[in-house]
């Protein structure tokens, strides 16, 4: 059954399940041999591969219906930071520093005015993320996709690789984090490229069909400000592993929102997490979330509420945590500790929550 966010979190859960346990009865076909998946791998936001003395991490994802906001609004060339950030900010999860990427557009028909400004995007978030693009494909399947208006409509996904530095013995997975340890929070400056089915129900119920076109503030309407790109965090998760410090956990606020990312990081020792420092929601999402009547234990579990990205480590890395996001112009706050026990909690002065897993 179709859950309120527009989409079935568990019912997306068990897929992706039911695709992960397929693929590990494929791990046997490398063992020994270059490409073999590492022991360690888990299942997690990528994977480590083995080839040779080259560890390589691997992944892919896509801008999900966020690609309707740019036929909504004429633009495109944003969304390649969402296409990048979503591969590679799963990469940086794992300590891997991104490095090549490969990307498939597929669309109803032609148009290279939008194909150009696509790319375009793409290419500045490469730039900015320090990734090549290796590889691609356009493939034109008719009335197999569809979308909002007349012009060409469109689907987006990447696979991207990385190394794993040297620093690193292992790919972080989550096995090293420990009770006492903190969980750092980046911000984010917008929904990236999650929860947009909710999003735009929620839009529609409220504003009508043409709810991209309602004035958001006195400068901006409201589909240019849910097409607010993605911040790329793997620059900053690479520079501070880079600087010595070590990371026992990093956790990709992705699809599932605070909650079900952040249990992906801590179930594997069985301990649970005290946030009671993050980043406040911003104010396009507290007003979607009135907008929408979404409780505030829906809005945890379906976006990033502000915050894109947790590290987890020990400490003695504080300062050198918080110096390197600063001198490389991200905001950085210690948010909670990691607890005892398998549940998360979330505090602000005006509401508590506290979700098992």
């Amino acid at each position: 059954m179709q859950k309120k966010s527009g989409v079935d979190i568990n019912l997306g859960n068990k897929s992706s399940k039911i695709a992960y346990e397929y693929a590990i009865e494929t791990f046997q076909n490398r063992y020994g041999k270059r490409g073999a998946v590492a022991s360690k791998s888990t299942g997690g936001f990528s994977n480590l591969l083995i080839f040779g003395k080259e560890r390589i991490g691997i992944g892919s994802d896509g801008i999900g219906t966020k690609a309707e906001l740019a036929e909504r609004t004429g633009i495109y060339d944003t969304l390649g930071y969402d296409l990048v950030a979503m591969v590679a900010d799963d990469l940086a999860a794992m300590g891997f520093e991104p490095t090549n990427l490969s990307n498939v557009i597929d669309v109803d028909y032609l148009n290279t005015e939008i194909i150009d400004a696509l790319m375009k995007g793409l290419r500045d978030a490469c730039n900015f993320s320090g990734i090549t693009i290796t590889g691609g494909e356009i493939a034109e399947l008719g009335d197999r996709i569809c979308g909002y208006g007349n012009r060409m409509h469109f689907n987006w996904s990447s696979t991207a690789i990385g190394i794993l530095p040297e620093k690193l013995k292992y790919a972080i997975d989550g096995s090293n984090i420990k009770e006492g340890q903190l969980i750092f929070a980046l911000k984010s400056r917008g929904f990236r490229s999650n929860g947009f089915s909710s999003i735009r129900r929620i839009l529609s119920e409220n504003f009508g069909n043409e709810w991209h076109n309602k004035p958001y503030d006195d400068k901006t309407t409201w589909g240019e400000k849910m097409l607010t790109p993605s911040l790329i965090y793997s620059p900053v998760i690479n520079e501070i592993i880079a600087s010595g410090s070590k990371l026992t956990g990093v956790v990709h606020i992705t699809g599932g929102g605070v909650f079900d990312n952040l249990r992906r990081a801590l179930k594997l020792n069985n301990v649970g997490a005290n946030l009671n420092n993050l980043y406040q929601p911003l104010p396009d999402m507290l007003k979607i979330q009135e907008l929408g009547n979404v409780s505030n234990e829906d809005a945890y579990l379906w976006w990033n509420m502000g915050n894109g990205m947790l590290i987890i480590a020990d400490g003695k890395e504080t300062d050198n945590i918080l110096q390197k996001t600063k001198q490389l112009n991200y905001e950085c706050r210690v948010a909670g500790t990691v607890t005892a026990g398998s549940s998360i909690q979330v505090e602000f002065p005006t509401f508590k929550m506290n979700k098992k897993y």
